[in-house]
């Protein structure tokens, strides 16, 4: 492989990672385990067990990365996030 066929290849990979984005979901003081695991069940299609992991990692840790995926997936997801009041952005 030449060096300009590996920057080639260099570069699709490096587009491919930038092309991931991350819901991150926020602890707050107002919303019960029950309401975020549900929604995260809901809204992210997550099994119980993630649910409860995800929601425990936003309470202990203050934040938790709870979706990857391209913007135009993570959107709609992000979207009945903060419909069911949880504090959400896509990074």
């Amino acid at each position: 492989m030449g060096i300009k066929e590996k920057i080639k290849e260099e570069k699709l990979v490096s587009e491919k990672i930038s092309d991931q984005h991350e819901i991150i979901l926020y602890n707050d003081d107002v919303n019960t385990f029950d309401h975020v695991i549900n929604t995260l069940i809901h809204a992210c299609e997550h099994t119980p067990e993630q649910a409860e992991q995800c929601s425990l990692i936003v309470h202990f840790n203050g934040k938790c990365a709870v979706k990857t995926g391209t913007y135009e997936e993570l959107k709609p997801r992000c979207t009945l996030l903060l419909d069911a009041d949880l504090n959400a952005e896509i990074k």
